[in-house]
């Protein structure tokens, strides 16, 4: 098959390599902590202290961690493919980009990046954010929230990603569950449209079966041994 678009999907399982906690554990919680307590519009609501001070300490960690042989295999493939190529991933944290990726989108929003509920501006956040963080572009204080896409939000630029996927003919995921959607059905939308479909994953996915191919292994030995077979 001739392979000139394609579309790569990224979860947690890629970061979990650098050090960061992957998203869920088989207890159901996430870092210690209940979901509907730290990744919901409501859990903001209820108590913005302690929604903030999960979000600051996952920030803080990015400072301690580093880009693996996975992210920086998908930068190189993304620096020197010819063809259209766009990088999702479901991550929030910064080290795609520190790697060297520049064709992607984070679905879920960033770690490093705030909103301000008063005027809907989005800007660079590096530091704590606390409650009484004040908004750069109004000067609102209490109104800044972590740029995240909580549980009942709608992910980011799903137009954008949806036509990319229509029009690849590689779909690429790597180190997802296969349990969260919308993500979970991209695969279905790439092989409906033709596409072929490759999921790398440390075991098997909820969603394996729907992939022409399923390689297990660490991410950072798949990713880039596949990457040197693409550009080869």
């Amino acid at each position: 098959m001739d392979i000139r678009n394609i579309v790569i999907l990224t979860g947690a399982g890629v970061s979990a390599e650098s050090g960061l906690a992957t998203f869920r554990g088989p207890d159901g919680l996430w870092e210690g902590h209940r979901v509907e307590d730290v990744c919901t519009p409501e859990a903001f609501a209820r108590d913005p202290a302690l929604v903030h001070a999960f979000y600051d300490a996952r920030r803080a960690k990015l400072g301690s961690v580093e880009p693996n042989a996975a992210h920086r295999a998908l930068a190189r493939l993304d620096g020197q493919w010819p063809g259209d190529l766009l990088l999702v991933t479901q991550n929030v944290d910064d080290l795609h980009e520190r790697a060297g990726s520049k064709r992607l989108i984070h679905m879920h929003g960033e770690l490093k990046s705030g909103w301000c509920l008063a005027c809907g501006e989005r800007f660079r956040w590096e530091a704590a954010m606390g409650e009484q963080s004040s908004c750069p572009s109004c000067g609102s204080v209490g109104g800044v929230r972590p740029d995240i896409v909580w549980f009942g939000e709608m992910p980011y630029q799903m137009d954008r990603i949806e036509e990319a996927i229509r029009r690849c003919d590689l779909f690429v995921s790597i180190g997802t569950s296969g349990a969260v959607y919308p993500a979970a059905g991209f695969v279905q939308t790439a092989r409906y449209c033709g596409a072929r479909t490759l999921e790398m994953n440390l075991e098997p996915s909820l969603g394996s079966y729907l992939f022409d191919e399923s390689r297990t292994g660490p991410a950072s030995e798949l990713v880039p041994r596949w990457v040197d077979d693409l550009l080869s």
